[in-house]
């Protein structure tokens, strides 16, 4: 993807989700973490469903240390690995109890210290809670990434830090969030649906004649502010 396509496909993504977030059902930090360390080979969908009896009545580390692993797996236990995450989610709120007073650590040191959170689960959380410019690399985001021509990578760290250095920072707390709902209902990975798509025509795979239209004309000649402001009030 060409740069002075960038700003007009985000302006675009932008206009049709102005206030994106994670469809991760939470109330407060700790259940934003927890949610994060059980979604990993998991839908969101599958994580809310079991998270929703969880959190009613473990909504904090100290009351899930009450409630028990027994317990708690038996509440996961519709979730891919579910023995596994219970005791990782066991681990990380003993560990916030002992040593950050039962808060969520800022760092992402500290976070990555927990059992059962990766990079990824890190990202999530400083973006999400703390509104850091972070890039949470999922299979979705790494596919669009890829595709769009956007941040192409080998590995989820290459396509994170290729988005960093190239996303506009006036839409990196929220490029997450719109890349992943674009991979998760529009670029899909079996079929992506170009011809429903509003950035195809900024998209290196897209068909040829979706591709490079005016939208892409107007940016090449106008500059990467203007064509972002032309692009979206095309699109109406």
């Amino acid at each position: 993807m060409k740069t002075e396509f960038i700003a007009p496909f985000f302006a675009t993504l932008k206009a049709a989700n102005p206030q994106p977030n994670t469809e991760l059902e939470y109330t407060n930090v700790f259940e934003l973490l927890a949610a994060v360390l059980l979604s990993a080979q998991a839908t969101d969908v599958g994580v809310n469903k079991a998270t929703r009896r969880l959190f009613a009545v473990a909504n904090s580390p100290q009351k899930m240390l009450a409630l028990g692993l027994d317990a708690v797996t038996e509440h996961i236990r519709t979730i891919g690995l579910f023995r596994t995450k219970a005791k990782n989610l066991m681990q990380t709120c003993r560990i916030l109890v002992e040593q950050h007073g039962g808060q969520v650590p800022r760092t992402r040191e500290a976070l990555e210290a927990l059992p059962g959170v990766g990079r990824k689960t890190a990202n999530v959380v400083l973006n999400v809670a703390f509104g850091e410019p972070t890039m949470a690399v999922d299979t979705h985001i790494f596919r669009v990434g890829n595709r769009t021509g956007l941040a192409p990578g080998k590995n989820p760290l290459a396509v994170e830090l290729r988005l960093l250095k190239r996303v506009p920072a006036e839409y990196l707390v929220n490029a997450h969030h719109w890349l992943i709902l674009h991979g998760r209902y529009v670029c899909q990975a079996r079929r992506p649906l170009c011809e429903q798509c509003q950035v195809a025509t900024w998209c290196d795979s897209a068909p040829k004649g979706l591709r490079g239209g005016i939208g892409a004309k107007i940016s090449a000649k106008s500059g990467a502010g203007n064509s972002a402001e032309n692009s979206v009030n095309r699109r109406g």
